[in-house]
């Protein structure tokens, strides 16, 4: 699988697709199964990119240091096939926090597309990194979000 691009878009203030932080891929020849369309497990990793990289930009070095998040579950619709050589633009943005639980939504197409190839939401927790145990969700989150 290839490198991500740059995350960019809302990085900031992203509720919704219209307001996503975004990057593209380009979907790679190892990125292919044998029905000769990006492989579903391709779509998660994916996912995972994009949603790391907008932690990573907007966090900061004492919020990386302070929290890790775990996937706690993976809901994925799979809509349209996407193939070796295109391009397709990964959007994200927060949803719900309840407790150490906290929403992401991924949309994955191809760009100008009127409906996904994936749609993902991913249940993250977030973990005190010196702990290991479950943290809150709260404001020294949601603030460099601008959530």
């Amino acid at each position: 699988m290839n490198e991500p691009q740059a995350i960019g878009g809302n990085l900031t203030g992203a509720r919704n697709f219209d307001s996503a932080a975004m990057m593209t891929r380009n979907a790679a020849a190892g990125d292919i199964d044998v029905l000769g369309h990006v492989n579903n497990a391709v779509y998660l990793v994916w996912a995972q990119d994009v949603a790391t990289a907008h932690w990573r930009r907007i966090a900061g070095p004492e919020l990386l240091q302070k929290y890790l998040w775990v996937v706690l579950r993976h809901e994925i619709d799979y809509r349209d096939e996407v193939r070796e050589g295109e391009t397709v633009e990964i959007r994200t943005w927060l949803g719900e926090a309840d407790g150490a639980r906290y929403e992401r939504h991924v949309d994955i197409r191809k760009p100008g597309a009127a409906r996904p190839a994936a749609k993902v939401l991913t249940v993250w927790c977030l973990i005190d990194a010196e702990t290991r145990k479950p943290r809150r969700v709260g404001d020294d989150i949601f603030k460099p979000f601008g959530v």
